[in-house]
């Protein structure tokens, strides 16, 4: 019993200073801050769809540039999961600690009936060891011819009236004895009853202060929680800030390459407007829409993007279709190759002339290519392999870089591919 009053105070001592310590350091969780902290799926998801689109925005941009743009997107669609974390945590934390603390004042209160108990057990217990004295006393007695003491005192007798007194004498002895051993029953089943509400305090003692130790270790779990959201969103401030400075510091850069993009987009056009000129368009397309150049899955479209980061607009001249890096890439119609080379921006670029189309020179275009299996002036027909998927140029994945083009200029590739894009 004492090894458990020793151990009670130990628990006492160590969840008392658990709690302390959960107090001060929920009050320093107060100052806001944000970061991932196990995002879940749809997060990840929206973190990777905004990646994706900022290095779809900025693919004629710097590589710098791009990695800047990548972390800083990262970190701002992460920020409203953070801070929602860091809420949670908070909560969880205070929860937690208010749990630990009731907890901790039912232990102590069980211990408290345990202890009352045990001292009503040891008051018991006292009660049996002095009437088992006496009745050991009376076993004594007798076993040592008590009961020939009691007829010598009554054969002594000098009258019947002094053999009355002495034997009235022999009874209150007697009864007297009697009284004490069923004092001893009566204190032992006193003891019995007491041993077992003490052993059932104690176990209620035992398990309020297991559900204390258990309470308290959920509360430092979820500090340890909180710490850590907090952490990463301090961690995921400092880096957005960091991405924002990189970015900042490359924007000469990257209006340069835009310019140049710009540049590269008019040689384009005045090239296929010139071989137009030159061989008068061709004759009259009647391909219908055209074949889908390669199997993959469409994730950029035609158009003009806002660059956020620089604000600057900037004009997609196509469709991006993503694949394996080498899957190859048909002819999306038959017609005549006018160019197959380095395109700059494009990498390796090749556009075909299919003729006259709503009285205009139309063409496809087909970019970023890791290799061209055609050259100018080749008659390719429709659904031939002319070039493999690739990432040259101001590219940031394998994909095809798809255009369709009239008098060159770029067109929206969607109104010409069928709809299912199969």
């Amino acid at each position: 019993m004492e090894s458990y009053r020793r151990r009670h105070r130990r628990f006492r001592t160590a969840l008392a200073a658990g709690l302390s310590v959960l107090c001060a350091a929920g009050l320093a969780l107060a100052a806001p801050g944000s970061a991932y902290a196990d995002p879940s799926a749809a997060d990840a998801k929206k973190a990777s769809r905004a990646v994706d689109r900022a290095e779809a925005i900025l693919e004629d941009a710097t590589v710098t540039a791009r990695n800047a743009a990548r972390r800083l997107e990262a970190a701002t669609a992460a920020l409203p999961a953070a801070q929602h974390k860091i809420a949670t945590t908070r909560g969880v934390v205070a929860a937690a600690s208010v749990q630990a603390a009731t907890a901790r004042r039912k232990a102590d209160t069980a211990r408290a009936a345990y202890e009352q108990t045990a001292a009503g057990f040891r008051v018991a217990q006292g009660r049996v060891e002095v009437a088992h004295d006496r009745v050991n006393d009376i076993a004594a007695a007798s076993y040592k011819g008590g009961n020939f003491a009691t007829v010598n005192v009554l054969v002594g007798a000098r009258g019947p009236q002094d053999a009355m007194d002495r034997l009235g004498l022999i009874q209150q002895v007697m009864r007297s004895q009697q009284e004490d051993v069923d004092e001893l029953m009566v204190a032992r089943r006193q003891a019995r009853v007491e041993q077992d509400r003490a052993g059932v305090a104690k176990r209620a003692a035992e398990n309020a202060e297991r559900e204390a130790a258990d309470k308290l270790k959920a509360a430092r779990d979820a500090q340890a929680a909180a710490q850590r959201a907090r952490a990463a969103v301090i961690q995921l401030a400092q880096s957005r800030k960091a991405a924002l400075h990189l970015a900042r510091s490359q924007r000469a850069a990257v209006l340069a390459k835009y310019e140049q993009a710009k540049a590269e987009e008019a040689r384009i056009q005045d090239a296929l407007r010139g071989w137009a000129q030159k061989n008068g368009g061709g004759s009259s397309y009647a391909g219908g829409t055209l074949l889908m150049p390669v199997h993959g899955w469409k994730t950029s479209n035609f158009g003009s993007r806002y660059d956020p980061y620089y604000h600057v607009w900037q004009l997609h001249a196509g469709t991006d279709i993503a694949a394996p890096g080498g899957t190859p890439i048909h002819a999306a119609a038959s017609g005549r190759v006018i160019r197959a080379g380095w395109g700059g921006g494009y990498g390796n670029y090749t556009c075909i002339a299919h003729g006259r189309k709503q009285g205009r020179s139309f063409s496809t275009c087909y970019g970023h290519q890791s290799k061209i299996l055609v050259h100018e002036g080749e008659y390719v027909r429709r659904g031939e392999v002319i070039g493999k998927v690739g990432s040259t140029g101001a590219s940031t994945g394998f994909h095809l870089h798809f255009e369709t083009r009239f008098d060159g200029v770029p067109k929206n590739p969607l109104n010409y591919l069928p709809g299912c894009l199969c």
